[in-house]
């Protein structure tokens, strides 16, 4: 079984529910998908870190996401970057400015400005956690072309059109017709 195929498995078994859903974008669904119980295991970070950075510009000196979703997410390809000796930072961003010290949006090394950062999330459905990390590191001077997520949910367009108009190229593992097969 190849690594993506076993990850496979492990959302379909620990990420996906079927039943009557309120999503964070305040839709209603019958498919639920949660990554965390992946993404905090041992075998399913490495396998989400794995087919992840396969999904990083190759140029990208950092992976960034939204606390707390994409929080394993940036850590778990930074080792697996680190492992390999490739350099690619992890960033962490911030849904309010930290309030005290440096009241920083942004955690991690901070790249130079202008270089490359790719933006993981876990599930994708209108793409707005993900636009607003955009949206933070663009003004912060950093460049942002991808988004990498797990799972794109697909409802009806949206994301596609939020992340054309935000000038951005997603790029998902699984599509959510993979995972509620």
């Amino acid at each position: 079984m190849s690594y993506k195929e076993e990850l496979l498995e492990l959302l379909k078994k620990d990420a996906y529910k079927k039943g009557d859903y309120t999503l964070s974008s305040g839709r209603k669904s019958e498919h639920y998908v949660n990554c965390k119980p992946v993404t905090l295991s041992s075998r399913g970070l490495t396998l989400t870190s794995l087919m992840l950075l396969s999904a990083v510009e190759k140029d990208a000196v950092a992976v960034a996401g939204l606390t707390l979703g994409a929080d394993p997410l940036v850590s778990g390809v930074a080792v697996v970057c680190g492992l390999d000796n490739i350099k690619v930072d992890a960033l962490i961003v911030r849904k309010e400015a930290k309030g005290h010290g440096t009241q920083a949006y942004i955690e991690g090394k901070l790249p130079e400005k202008g270089a490359k950062i790719t933006v993981l999330e876990d599930v994708i459905t209108t793409g707005g956690s993900a636009i607003q990390a955009v949206k933070r590191l663009r003004d912060a001077g950093y460049t942002v072309n991808r988004i990498a997520a797990i799972v794109d949910r697909q409802v009806d367009g949206e994301a596609d059109a939020a992340m054309k108009e935000a000038d951005l190229e997603l790029v998902s593992i699984f599509k959510l017709e993979d995972i509620a097969e």
